[in-house]
């Protein structure tokens, strides 16, 4: 530990900068950056990190203790007595600053604080107007200690930073008399828009703007200083910050993005605090924004109509191993294969997914391009149409084909072998995927050409509204799997010990009841059964392989069941298909029997059709198991060796990478490493993102106007139609699943088959995002449950217990 005698205690804040970190913190050496650009920082000094080591040193702090005990970590550091030198040196600096009583501000400033993905916003101390020698030696102490604060401790260890890797400098500045004061962000933090500057501004010192204690006057102000949209405090409020003076501060803003941005080699938006006094802007403080989104990309009709379908497929973000691992060479490929026997072409997947270091940080939704082969699409269509009958795919060699590769693969130990073939056993995986890319070129043109004369047949005869329940009803596998869970949750409910567990709150803890007590042990036989058929369902989406199934954590059916068993069964639903159909066959176009058959043809071939596109998806994801255990024993032979800390951080790793590396039994000191630090720089930066959506969904929301949206709370794309009323109930993701009751509203985030069973208690579903295409439109369609999709933001607008009603038809919410 520096004893402090060899490198100063107290340096003065024009002489230090970027290359000082170690010595002055994030804070410090970020304002000595803005003193070298010419910006206008009130002045002072730092104490810097060989005064505190000293001092912890004479105080016997060790790290690992005070990670451990952090409060007696910080009374160690505030009653020891500062040594001679420290105390001298800021005393010294002290009367270079001012006058006796100039007051001044104390701020920590940590080597981990302010680094890009990291802030630390709020969680060192600061003191402002402090007077005096010995309040300031005080005031130093007290920052001290701050750095081992319960918060700062716990952030640091959500950050993956050890306890010995940091370390506390002080920042001590002439305070500035504000009148007003506040921050700016040098993009829109929420929309990540660089064109627009975010300014809160309030009276006095920025310091209740900082921590939330004021509502503060909120400008958005273009990159030329000129202010587009301003929210005041309150109504009637008069303005805190002038048009003059948010022009000052944009103009200074502006070119302190532009130092750290030099420096960086790259652009590096700020969030800075400023204060204003008299007419004259100081800057206090400057930082790397955390967890800014991409800048939006501008995006066309074709684009803006599949988002949504994207959207919902991506709304948990994909590892760097799901990119490169799977949608790189499986799904992609089989895109590929599908789009081309139309003639059209996707981009390249590094125009969909934009990445940061090789991690996935934007959707942009693909604008597939016509190609000449497209000429000649629809004779290859009409061909097709005419050879593959959708009936008989299931008879097809392909499927076979496929039967027989996912067998092999379940078959294999990827355990046993040799870590090359091991790697090959990712590419063995996707290539399995191929005959299901070639069943969908085969028969998706006798599945979805149908659609169109059923299109004309309904608007001619003014029966549009038909279209939805007309197409549901056919018989899926997801919808086989939600009967068998129907199965299951019955017999839960004829076993008063059974149910008495699943009355429970934690679904892990009946699960383990299931498992482990010998009077469930029939019960837990027809689970495994289950899981054994339907238990490669995805958990997340079909696009991230790396998430589990539930086979491999059957957690979710648990909830399912347990949501299920707590209402009684309900009775035979409504056939909303059946009905939709004698309503169509009831119009005096349709009476003769050739048009009546003409249209029952018509509409049984759209409902095979949707079937087919199902049914295929579910054997497609027989494929995730396998692949997932394969780059799960890849992380764990690489976590053998230290190269990783856990099997499952082979997740932040790419292919590419992971095909590069030589067998981990024979891998050096150096190489593990590299790689465990490679693993740990995508964890932060997938940790700094995880509040931000690969793709803003209110980019999706559709611009409603007149008597649907008038007065609603939400408005949304009518996926299902109908009317429905009762309690909010909002779940976020699986592990909720099991607090949903019957006749309540499902409001959630994003579906996916997972989802479905529930749509047999809800009372309607309200999703952020998807559209008419989506799982959950689909299924709330066959269970006649309304549904509004793409609200963009449900789940932030609605809360538990509510009361609304959703209109399925008009695409709205309303509180009752």
């Amino acid at each position: 530990m520096d004893d402090g005698v060899s490198s100063p205690r107290v340096l003065p804040l024009a002489s230090v900068g970027a290359d000082d970190l170690p010595a002055v913190g994030g804070k410090g050496a970020n304002l000595g950056e803005l003193v070298a650009a010419g910006l206008p920082v009130p002045p002072g000094f730092v104490v810097t990190t060989a005064a505190y080591r000293a001092h912890a040193s004479a105080a016997g702090l060790d790290p690992a203790a005070a990670a451990a005990d952090p409060a007696r970590a910080r009374d160690l550091l505030t009653r020891t007595p500062l040594a001679p030198a420290t105390r001298h040196g800021i005393a010294a600096a002290l009367t270079d600053l001012g006058p006796e009583g100039t007051r001044v501000a104390v701020r920590s400033s940590a080597t981990a604080e302010d680094l890009p993905g990291a802030a630390f916003a709020g969680q060192q101390d600061t003191f402002l107007d402090v007077t005096g020698t010995d309040e300031v030696l005080d005031a130093v102490r007290r920052c001290w200690a701050s750095l081992w604060t319960d918060r700062a401790v716990a952030y640091r260890q959500r950050q993956g930073i050890g306890p010995e890797e940091v370390a506390i400098a002080v920042v001590v500045q002439r305070m500035v008399p504000a009148q007003a004061a506040g921050v700016l962000f040098t993009a829109n933090p929420l929309t990540g828009r660089r064109a627009e500057l975010v300014v809160d501004a309030a009276p006095g010192l920025g310091d209740a703007v900082v921590s939330g204690e004021v509502t503060p006057e909120h400008l958005v102000v273009g990159r030329d200083g000129a202010v587009r949209s301003v929210l005041p405090r309150y109504e009637g409020a008069s303005r805190v910050l002038s048009d003059a003076a948010a022009a000052q501060l944009a103009a200074l803003a502006v070119r302190a993005e532009g130092h750290f941005s030099g420096l960086a080699g790259e652009e590096v938006p700020q969030d800075i605090e400023w204060a204003l006094a008299d007419g004259r802007i100081s800057l206090v403080q400057a930082r790397p924004m955390t967890a800014l989104p991409p800048e939006p990309p501008e995006l066309g009709r074709i684009q803006r109509t599949v988002g949504p379908f994207f959207l919902e497929m991506f709304a948990v973000r994909p590892y760097p191993l799901d990119v490169t691992g799977w949608l790189a060479r499986g799904v992609l490929p089989m895109l590929d294969l599908m789009a081309g026997s139309i003639g059209v072409r996707f981009p390249p997947l590094g125009q969909v997914i934009r990445e940061r270091e090789g991690f996935p940080l934007q959707l942009v939704p693909p604008r597939p391009r016509p190609s000449l082969p497209m000429v000649g699409a629809p004779l290859s269509l009409a061909r097709r149409a005419r050879r593959y009958d959708v009936r008989r795919w299931t008879a097809d060699p392909l499927l076979a084909e496929f039967d027989a590769a996912v067998a092999a693969l379940e078959a294999e130990d990827p355990a046993a072998l040799p870590w090359p073939d091991l790697v090959r056993r990712v590419d063995r995986c996707n290539a399995s995927l191929e005959p299901v890319a070639r069943i969908r070129v085969r028969y998706l043109p006798s599945a979805f050409v149908p659609f169109a004369p059923l299109r004309l047949l309904l608007a001619a005869l003014g029966l549009g509204r038909l279209a939805s329940p007309l197409v549901a009803g056919e018989r899926t596998r997801t919808r086989d799997g939600n009967d068998a869970l129907e199965s299951l949750a019955g017999v839960v409910r004829a076993d008063p010990e059974l149910a008495r567990a699943a009355a429970g709150p934690d679904p892990a803890e009946f699960l383990r009841a299931v498992r482990h007590r010998p009077e469930f042990a029939g019960f837990a036989a027809e689970l495994d059964a289950f899981l054994a058929e339907y238990g490669h369902r995805e958990s997340v989406s079909v696009l991230l392989a790396t998430a589990p199934t539930w086979r491999d954590d059957p957690t979710p059916v648990a909830a399912i069941l347990m949501s299920l068993a707590a209402a009684p069964p309900e009775g035979p639903m409504p056939d909303r298909a059946a009905e939709a159909l004698s309503e169509l066959l009831a119009h005096p176009l349709l009476r003769p029997r050739r048009a009546a058959a003409a249209a029952r043809a018509v509409v049984g071939a759209c409902r095979r059709g949707l079937a087919f596109r199902e049914d295929t998806h579910f054997h497609a994801a027989r494929l995730l198991p396998p692949l997932r255990h394969t780059f799960l024993e890849l992380g764990r032979r690489l976590s053998e060796v230290d190269a990783l800390a856990a099997p499952e951080d082979v997740f932040h790793l790419r292919f590419e990478e992971l095909a590069a590396l030589a067998d981990p039994v024979v891998m050096d000191d150096a190489e593990a490493a590299r790689v465990r630090g490679l693993a740990a720089r995508r964890a932060r930066l997938r940790r700094e993102y995880a509040g931000v959506p690969m793709l803003d969904p209110g980019l999706f929301a559709p611009a409603r106007a007149g008597a649907d949206a008038a007065g609603a709370l939400l408005s949304g794309t009518p996926a299902s139609g109908g009317v429905a009323e009762g309690p909010v109930r909002v779940v976020s993701g699986p592990e909720a699943f099991a607090s949903l009751r019957a006749g309540e509203v499902l409001v959630c985030p994003n579906t996916n088959p997972s989802w479905t069973p529930l749509f047999a208690r809800a009372a309607a579903v309200v999703v952020d995002t998807g559209g008419l295409g989506s799982h959950a439109a689909i299924v709330a369609r066959e269970y006649g449950v309304p549904a509004v999709m793409a609200t963009g933001h449900g789940t932030s607008a609605l809360r538990d217990g509510q009361r609304v009603r959703v209109d399925g038809t008009r695409g709205r919410v309303d509180l009752l």
